[in-house]
């Protein structure tokens, strides 16, 4: 359950600030499906959790503890040290005449892809059990903060304090990232 509830709380934390929600928004206003685009984010989120955890299981053998802590905390840190920094828009996908559920889809999972949640998710797998439990946890947090972006719309997404909440994360992060850091090179 240590992966479920890490993972679920990273995507909290990550997406609430991220461009993936921002996109979901303007995706639900164009297309006035936000049902549709949900469902999409759902595949696309754990498809991109899905590939991020078998990587991450395709290392975990060649990993000391130490190292995973390790691994862990430089996850952490390249996530808050990017948040940190403000995200421009998302391209909004325009001339993509796939329909609702394809563009979402295709245009979700690109900017999913290679961002530094998957990364942070395959951290987190590696130091579990039950390392599949990852992907639940990620696609629900992250489901919940996209879900939520594609309800509300751009417009009253957009006036949420996102630069607080990502440089919240982004303080978090950091600070979560040094204390398994630290705990890596087993200085605590």
């Amino acid at each position: 359950m240590d992966a479920l509830m890490a993972a679920l709380v990273a995507a909290l934390v990550v997406q609430a600030g991220d461009r993936p929600a921002w996109l979901a928004a303007i995706l639900a206003d164009r297309y006035r499906a936000p049902a549709t685009v949900m469902l999409a984010a759902l595949v696309a989120l754990a498809a991109a959790s899905g590939i991020a955890v078998a990587a991450g299981l395709a290392i975990a053998a060649m990993l000391t503890p130490a190292a995973r802590d390790l691994l862990l905390a430089m996850a952490l840190v390249l996530q808050g040290g990017g948040a940190l920094f403000a995200h421009k828009p998302p391209a909004r996908l325009a001339r993509w005449r796939l329909g609702a559920f394809a563009t979402s889809l295709l245009g979700l999972f690109i900017l999913c892809f290679g961002d530094g949640l998957q990364f942070l998710v395959g951290a987190i797998a590696i130091r579990s059990t039950m390392p599949w439990l990852a992907v639940v946890g990620a696609t629900l947090g992250g489901i919940a903060v996209l879900g939520a972006a594609a309800v509300m719309g751009e417009r009253d997404w957009c006036r949420l304090p996102r630069d607080r909440i990502r440089q919240g994360g982004a303080v978090l992060c950091l600070i979560l990232g040094m204390i398994f850091g630290l705990s890596g090179l087993r200085l605590i």
